[in-house]
């Protein structure tokens, strides 16, 4: 090359190279998270991942939550609550390095369209789904809440899959233990072992379900726990060796404060510490219901703690309230935030 035109093409190559790590570095940078406001996947479609949970597996996080598409309608022969719903659609899945910027891996779990006896057709109840991965099977494991479209089943389902983003292969539906099992989440002790907590007794008592090996069923040992305290809504997290379930009451589609409750031991006796949600409308957990706790990834005593806020006539448009989560000795505490990040 000329070498009177070499100064200007490199000088060009090193500006471009110098715009292009600059502009990584803002976005890396700029990742946030806006609670509440409308959360858009990375082709610029909003995330449809309600009730959900996440799963951190070789380096990528994985959600997964009930689609909820098309038009909300209620139940109108139900009159004891607000039954609103719109047809199963499905689990979905999202992945990301970072938890700021989400890719849509598609449907992880699918409602079965032709079978109306199926548990997951879409005239049925599919929601809160939570995945956890078993080293022994090499099995990505799901657990989901089955129900009736008056939601008097009240089961628990299973899919399993070999990938983490699916799909996922329906394996049928039961109640632990023989009892009820509504709003549910999966927790994976440091162990190995896997337990289902999941409202039950017609909503009145929570149950923690301890999973066989291969954590596809009840192992037969369980423990009730707030006894006629009506609550829903489980997400479970572990903190220096005690165990914390953050729910909700049951008043429907209408806020309430949250409650904390701490354990030694996982299927232990449960002390309520009250609500930790604090800040703005942290009274009414945020105009919000807790789904999952989510440890984040190399960072020591790092945690999200993952709502819905729901919009009951137009369920599709539920948004999400991701916030931080911290301890001050042993108190969890739940800050509101317009916006954060991690970097902070």
């Amino acid at each position: 090359m000329n070498s009177r035109f070499l100064k200007p093409v490199m000088l060009s190559i090193a500006l471009i190279l110098t715009s292009f790590f600059f502009s990584s570095s803002i976005i890396k940078e700029n990742g946030l998270f806006k609670p509440g406001q409308v959360w858009n996947d990375i082709e610029g479609i909003p995330v449809n991942a309600h009730g959900g949970g996440i799963l951190y597996d070789k380096g990528t996080y994985y959600w997964f939550g009930e689609i909820k598409k098309g038009k909300t309608w209620r139940v109108e022969y139900i009159t004891s609550w607000e039954c609103y719903r719109t047809n199963a659609g499905g689990v979905s899945c999202y992945s990301s390095k970072d938890l700021y910027h989400w890719k849509n891996e598609g449907v992880a779990l699918a409602p079965n369209a032709t079978d109306s006896a199926s548990d997951i057709h879409s005239s049925k109840v599919i929601e809160r789904p939570k995945v956890i991965y078993n080293e022994k099977t090499k099995k990505y494991v799901m657990w989901v809440h089955i129900d009736s479209e008056d939601y008097s089943f009240a089961r628990a389902g299973v899919a399993t899959s070999d990938k983490p983003h699916g799909p996922y292969t329906y394996m049928g539906s039961f109640k632990p233990n023989g009892q009820m099992s509504r709003d549910q989440t999966l927790f994976k002790d440091t162990d190995g072992k896997a337990y289902q907590f999941c409202s039950s007794e017609n909503n009145a008592t929570m149950y923690v379900n301890e999973l066989t090996d291969d954590y596809l069923k009840p192992s037969g040992k369980f423990k009730r726990i707030f006894i006629g305290l009506s609550r829903e809504a489980p997400a479970v997290v572990k903190h220096n060796q005690k165990y914390y379930v953050l729910s909700s009451g049951c008043t429907g589609w209408d806020p309430n404060p949250a409650a904390v409750a701490v354990s030694s031991s996982i299927m232990g006796d449960y002390q309520l510490l009250g609500n930790p949600c604090l800040g703005k409308d942290g009274d009414k957990t945020y105009f919000a219901q807790s789904t999952y706790i989510l440890p984040v990834a190399g960072k020591e005593n790092s945690y999200i703690a993952l709502f819905d806020r729901w919009n009951k006539t137009n369920l599709e448009d539920s948004r999400y309230i991701w916030l931080p989560m911290r301890f001050e000795k042993e108190k969890m505490i739940i800050d509101w935030k317009d916006e954060w990040s991690l970097e902070k």
